[in-house]
């Protein structure tokens, strides 16, 4: 396996909170689980066709970005992949993709659906490129080639909601956080998802499912009961519930599966993430 992890340009810097490269050989199980995550994904697939089933819409392409989603995508691993994935902030999207986050929500799309004809430029620069350095390059120009000046911004309510969902790890109340923003916790329910196709209440399982994985994959993964208690489930049960219905698996079976694939904890579709 081969993770080669990239700081995008400054102008990027509200719109991209991760970046890496990426070579891995065949799944032995052949489909790879991409996982819920904070950040929405962009993937440039060189090594064949990215297939993705699972969520509301199937995809066959070199070119996909995937809204935010609160079950599996179900990758087709059968084949060695070889790419470059961003993780894309949803409250910046519009502004470097030029559709809010809210339209890819719980859906992969064909990236010439939003750059068009671009995309395949992009697609075959990539396959040109003899270095990471050079593919990387490749689509930092795009991205910036694509941002949209004068966007309207994020209503600054939704941006502190968003903060402080993700730095309370999903463990801060919807009910604190719309006090805290000044709204009802219906509107800000409404407004959260027309930005960024998640509720407050979705985000914040999303919030506890990164901050459970992130205890079980790192150097020394703790025990599953201790992870609840430390992550806001009531129980190791609570928590397994929850893990079969972002991760369509229970955590052991996820860690026995898959762990061994995305030990570096970058793999496509997988990437922790930030806003």
């Amino acid at each position: 396996m081969e993770f080669v992890q990239h700081l995008p340009p400054p102008l990027l810097a509200p719109f991209v909170t991760a970046a890496h490269g990426y070579r891995v050989p065949s799944y032995p199980l052949d489909v790879h689980r991409g996982l819920p995550s904070s950040s929405m994904t962009l993937v440039f697939e060189l090594g064949g066709r990215l297939r993705i089933t699972g969520l509301s819409a199937a995809i066959s392409s070199h070119a996909v970005v995937c809204g935010l989603h609160t079950r599996p995508a179900l990758i087709d691993a059968r084949a060695p992949m070889d790419g470059v994935q961003y993780a894309l902030t949803p409250l910046g999207a519009r502004a470097v993709l030029r559709v809010p986050a809210a339209e890819l929500h719980d859906r992969p799309v064909d990236l010439a659906e939003v750059l068009g004809p671009a995309a395949a430029d992009v697609v075959d620069q990539l396959d040109e490129a003899c270095t990471w350095d050079e593919r990387f390059a490749v689509v930092d120009r795009a991205l910036v080639g694509h941002l949209e000046d004068g966007v309207p911004p994020v209503p600054a309510e939704v941006r502190e909601a968003w903060r402080l969902i993700l730095t309370g790890r999903g463990r801060v109340p919807v009910s604190v956080v719309a006090a805290q923003v000044g709204w009802s916790r219906r509107h800000l329910s409404e407004r959260l998802r027309e930005a960024t196709g998640l509720t407050p209440k979705q985000l914040s399982r999303v919030a506890r499912f990164e901050a459970a994985r992130a205890l079980l994959t790192g150097p020394a993964p703790w025990p599953l009961a201790r992870t609840a208690a430390l992550t806001g489930y009531a129980d190791q049960s609570h928590l397994d519930r929850e893990w079969r219905a972002l991760a369509g698996c229970s955590p052991t079976t996820w860690m026995r599966e898959e762990l061994p694939f995305v030990q570096d904890d970058t793999p496509p579709f997988a990437a922790d993430s930030r806003a």
